[in-house]
């Protein structure tokens, strides 16, 4: 059976169907985004999702805010302070993409149980483990020396 022009073929490039002469179209029931205002809108959604919806990435963003207002009180230098925004960044990143493998597992599998689908979520869950364990052993070596300073022990 011939291809019509209605109808792609794997060898098809799709890209031109989306950016044709740059304005956004859509494929199948998704917006592609068609200009930079349109990107930044659709990360923001993302971010509002993850924080609407996600208990463990709310209790990073208040933790992480938690943190850094205490290395500005501490009066860390710029580079410390740095350090502190990048791991509580990392984690946020980690729970964020976590959030994303579940959907798409979820989506792919419906469900259904799949041995598979347990490890890609339990080994997504393990990453942001690591990364907030990690930053927190981070910001007590960061933060400790200057809190005991400031006390005066």
């Amino acid at each position: 059976m011939l291809a019509t022009e209605n109808q792609p073929t794997p060898l098809r490039d799709l890209s031109q169907d989306v950016h044709r002469r740059g304005r956004r179209l859509r494929v199948g029931a998704w917006k592609v985004a068609g200009d930079l205002p349109a990107s930044f809108r659709y990360a923001a959604q993302g971010l509002a999702y993850g924080f609407a919806s996600q208990r463990n990435f709310r209790i990073h963003v208040f933790t992480g805010l938690g943190v850094f207002g205490m290395g500005v009180w501490l009066e860390l230098s710029p580079d410390r302070l740095a350090v502190l925004v990048l791991t509580v960044a990392a984690v946020l990143v980690l729970e964020l993409l976590n959030t994303a493998t579940e959907a798409v597992v979820d989506l792919a599998i419906g469900r259904q149980f799949h041995p598979l689908a347990r490890i890609a979520k339990d080994c997504a869950a393990a990453a942001v483990l690591v990364a907030a364990l990690s930053s927190m052993m981070i910001a007590l070596l960061l933060l400790i020396p200057p809190l005991l300073q400031r006390l005066g022990l």
